[in-house]
C-alpha cells in the first residue's frame, strides 16, 4: 500500500474555539469571533472531512503496528485468518497446474497410409473430432500425441505412431491442423521428430527439465490423446527409473526408461510426461500389459527427455 502523506497534523482534532484577548498594543478595532453555532454551520462539511481523515489515519497507524500491545494482531489471529482463507478458497491441485502449463504445447499426431485415407478421416474429423475408432489408435499408422519443443514448432513424438505413414497431420491446442513431415528418427528410443508446415501465432514450446533429480514418488502428469480423445490428462507418480521394456510389436528392447503410474492408453504415445511444474521430463512410449488387451494396468514407460532431445542432435542440459 502506498504510504499516504498526513492530511492533518497529529494534534487533537477537537479543541475548544476561543477568542484571543487583545493585547494592549492591539488596534482599537478587533473583529468579533463567530459564535459556536455560526462556526459549526459554516464549516460543517470541513469538520466532517477532517474527522474522517483523522479516523483513516488512526486505522492506518493501528494496522502498521502503532496500536498498543493489547490491540496488535497476534500470530494466532494470523494463523486463523490463513486457515479461514484456505478453507473457503479452493486452490488448484498440482496436477491441474501442470496440465494448464503444458496444454498449449501438446499436439495430436495422426499418420495415414494414403492421401485418400487422410482426406476421408479429415472429413469425419471435422464433424466429431474426438470420435475416433479405438482400433485405429496408436497403430503403426494411426493416432498418437506429440509435444512442441522448439520455437519453430518442432515436435517430438513416437516413431511407431508415424512409421510407414504416407501423410502426417498434427492438430494444435487451438484446433489448427496442418501437414507435417518427419525430419528425424531415433529407432533405438522409438522417437521421431516432426516439422509442421504451419504453426499458430501464439504457439508455446514446452520447457524441458533434466531427469537427474527425478526420484520415485515424484508427481508426474501425462497429457495426450488416448484413443483419440483429448487432450486428456492423468496424474500419478514416478514408479521407477532405468527400466527396460520390450515393444510388443517391434520386438525392440528400450532401455533407461522412466516407469510411471499415471494412466496411459493407446493414443498417449508420443505425448509429454511432465513434473508438477509442467516441465517435460519424458516422452510416453509404451504400456505394460501381460494380456492381449491394450489397456492400462498401472505400468507405463517414458523415454527420458535427454534421450529424446538427442534424437534432434541437441541436449539442453
Amino acid at each position: 500500500m502506498m504510504k499516504r502523506q498526513p492530511l492533518i497534523s497529529r494534534a487533537p482534532a477537537s479543541q475548544e474555539a476561543s477568542v484571543p484577548t487583545p493585547e494592549p498594543e492591539a488596534r482599537a478595532v478587533v473583529p468579533s469571533a463567530p459564535t459556536r453555532a455560526s462556526f459549526s454551520q459554516c464549516y460543517r462539511n470541513e469538520i466532517l472531512f477532517l474527522a474522517s481523515c483523522a479516523f483513516v489515519m488512526w486505522m492506518f497507524h493501528t494496522l502498521r503496528g502503532g496500536a498498543s500491545p493489547a490491540q496488535r494482531i497476534t500470530q494466532k489471529q494470523i494463523d486463523a485468518a490463513v486457515m479461514h482463507t484456505m478453507e473457503n478458497n479452493a486452490l488448484p491441485s498440482q496436477a491441474a497446474r501442470a496440465a494448464e502449463i503444458i496444454a498449449p504445447s501438446v499436439v495430436r499426431v495422426r499418420g495415414f497410409s494414403s492421401e485418400d485415407e487422410a482426406n476421408k478421416m479429415g472429413k469425419s474429423d471435422n464433424a466429431q473430432p474426438n470420435q475416433i475408432d479405438p482400433s485405429d489408435a496408436d497403430e503403426n499408422v494411426g493416432i498418437g500425441s506429440g509435444v512442441i519443443i522448439k520455437e519453430d514448432g518442432t515436435i517430438l513424438t513416437n516413431l511407431h505412431v508415424v512409421s510407414g505413414a504416407k501423410k502426417i497431420k498434427v492438430r494444435f491446442f487451438d484446433g489448427m491442423e496442418t501437414d507435417a513431415e518427419m525430419i528425424g528418427a531415433q529407432p533405438e528410443n522409438d522417437l521421431a521428430v516432426l516439422k509442421p508446415k504451419a504453426v499458430p501465432d501464439d504457439m508455446h514450446p514446452a520447457t524441458m527439465r533434466s531427469t537427474n533429480d527425478l526420484r520415485p514418488g515424484d508427481l508426474v502428469v501425462a497429457t495426450g490423446f488416448p484413443f483419440g480423445i483429448g487432450p486428456s490428462t492423468s496424474a500419478g507418480v514416478v514408479s521407477g527409473l532405468k527400466r527396460e521394456f520390450r515393444s510388443p510389436r517391434g520386438k525392440r528392447v528400450l532401455t533407461n526408461l522412466i516407469q510411471f503410474d499415471a494412466a496411459a492408453n493407446p493414443g498417449n504415445s508420443g505425448g509429454p510426461l511432465v513434473t508438477a511444474d509442467g516441465e517435460v521430463v519424458g516422452i510416453v512410449t509404451g504400456i505394460l500389459n501381460p494380456t492381449d488387451q491394450r489397456v492400462f494396468i498401472g505400468i507405463g514407460f517414458a523415454v527420458p527427455i535427454e534421450n529424446a532431445t538427442s534424437a534432434m542432435g541437441m541436449s539442453p542440459f
